[in-house]
């Protein structure tokens, strides 16, 4: 089967090079290359690809409007974002808008090719950074249980008591240690839990606390 493709794409010589590289590449054919969202919308939903390449930038109306919009017309329009933006906050934008896949420009040709055919297929193709930014937007809240566990009964009193704003000696007296003490447990959740200060620490903690939806384990 030949796999229909769409490109919008503001840039005219960037725009012909990939069309011409789609038309001429086995099972692969480019149906339309627009230059702007308005004219996306106005000619894809009347002859509609399998797969639209959308480029973020576009002069008037933005990439992530224009997915927005087409997949309003064509809930079932595979799009794969082209573009040069890195930026997490666009690429989750983009994904929320309907796009399924995300690659930056300089993807070589013939991984454009596989790409457009993993979507085709259901997949999800991602450039491999662009795929890390994704995973690591959901690591800080699955990390910080794990880190806080590291700490030692004692040191997750300690820190326990930092949340509730004690200061050192209220901690000393309260848990009936030296200050050397209560320093060296200071010491050691700093460097468990990758900080440099206070602030810091007692964050992991309630992050890690609002997470579980239990009290830290203390003995």
């Amino acid at each position: 089967m030949t796999i229909a493709v769409s490109i919008v794409e503001d840039d005219a010589g960037l725009r012909e090079s990939i069309c011409r590289f789609i038309q001429g590449a086995p099972g692969f054919e480019c149906l339309g290359a627009y230059a702007s969202a308005e004219e996306a919308l106005a000619n894809v939903p009347t002859r509609p690809p399998e797969v639209v390449l959308m480029d973020i930038n576009l002069p008037k109306m933005n990439g992530i409007e224009c997915v927005k919009r087409l997949k309003e017309k064509l809930p079932s329009l595979q799009i794969i974002m082209l573009t040069v933006y890195e930026n997490s906050d666009r690429i989750f934008e983009a994904l929320a808008a309907g796009a399924y896949g995300y690659l930056v420009k300089n993807t070589p040709p013939e991984k454009l090719l596989e790409a457009i055919e993993e979507i085709a297929k259901g997949g999800s193709p991602m450039s491999s950074h662009i795929a890390r930014k994704v995973v690591q937007a959901f690591q800080p809240a699955v990390c910080a249980v794990p880190l806080i566990e590291k700490l030692a009964p004692r040191e997750q009193q300690v820190l326990e008591l930092l949340s509730k704003g004690r200061a050192y000696k209220q901690i000393a007296a309260e848990m009936n240690l030296s200050m050397g003490t209560i320093r060296t447990y200071i010491r050691r959740i700093y460097e468990k839990l990758h900080v440099n200060c206070r602030t810091d620490a007692v964050v992991k903690y309630l992050d890690a606390a609002s997470s579980e939806r239990r009290p830290i384990s203390r003995k």
